[in-house]
Order: C-alpha cells, then structure tokens, then sequence
C-alpha cells in the first residue's frame, strides 16, 4: 500500500471515529438515548417480525411470497453478515475510544458491518418493492434504525454505511430470483 493510500486511510478512519464520538455523545441526553434505545430493540426483529405477520394477517395469500421472500433474502443478510464479522474482527467503538458511552447492548463483539442496518434496509427494499405505500413506516424506522447504531455508541458510521450497501444489493439482487 502506497504511502497516500494509507494517510487517506488514516484520514477517514479518524473522520468515521470523530463523527461516531460527535453523534453519540447526543445518547448524554435520557430522551434520545430512551428513544433510539426502543427503535434498536425493535430493529432486533421485533418490528420485522411483526411486519411480516401484519401482511400475512392483511394480505392472506398474496402476502406469501413477500414474506417468504423477506424471511430468503433475511437469512442470506444473515449468513453474510455473521461471516463478515469473523473475518474483519473490527472492535466496537466503545472498546477504541473512552469516550464513546455505551448505552445499548451489544448482540455480538464486533462491528462491521451492521447488521441492524443491513436488515432494515434489506427488508424495507423488499418490502417496499411490493408495497410502496408502507414508505412512510419503513424509510424513517430504517433510518432511525442506523442512526440508533451510532447513537448507542455500539457502530461507526462506516459500519452502518456498509450495512445498508449490503442490504441494498442483497435486496436488488434478490429480484433477479423473482
């Protein structure tokens, strides 16, 4: 690696760092901590899950193959993911830098990508392919979902990006199977 690469890596990573402290040093305040923390636990699945029972209890039959194909596309987000973390083994903010306050519970120990973000966007694309008018519950719950990663000090903002780019594309891609 060249000498510029490096300082240009040097250079986002203490960008990625100094935003995540900045963003979750606003989790000081009982209120937005309170919050996020809630939009978090929802994005462990709760929210997801009740989705998919919502359009399965809504939609009957129709609302199989959107389902079956949130639950697919879920599990290969999944798999991906849960590979990712082992192989890039990069620690949580909290463990780097003191000054970051953990105020969620970390599901694992490692950070890229994440995985909260990966799945909100993964199935709001989904979703959202077959339901539009949901757009108003989904696109801000899915954001509220990766800023909360932040928030809680348990993500840098490049793991919350590389979540949703994941997401995105196992999505996008999973309609070419359709």
């Amino acid at each position: 690696m060249t000498y510029r690469m490096r300082l240009y890596l040097n250079r986002m990573h203490r960008l990625d760092s100094n935003v995540c402290v900045a963003v979750n040093h606003t989790s000081q305040y009982r209120v937005i901590r309170d919050v996020f923390r809630v939009v978090s636990r929802c994005g462990d699945g709760l929210f997801w899950y009740g989705l998919m029972i919502a359009i399965l209890v809504f939609m009957g039959r129709e609302g199989l193959l959107p389902v079956i194909h949130m639950v697919v596309t879920g599990l290969v987000g999944t798999s991906l993911y849960k590979w990712l973390k082992g192989k890039t083994l990069r620690p949580r903010p909290y463990a780097v830098r003191q000054e970051i306050f953990l105020t969620g519970t970390p599901l694992d120990k490692f950070s890229f990508p994440s995985g909260h973000t990966l799945h909100a966007v993964l199935f709001s694309v989904v979703a959202l392919n077959y339901y539009p008018q949901l757009s108003v519950i989904l696109l801000p719950f899915t954001l509220m979902i990766a800023l909360s990663r932040v928030v809680l000090g348990l993500h840098y903002p490049s793991d919350v990006i590389a979540g949703a780019l994941i997401g995105a594309l196992i999505a996008g891609l999973s309609f070419l199977f359709i």
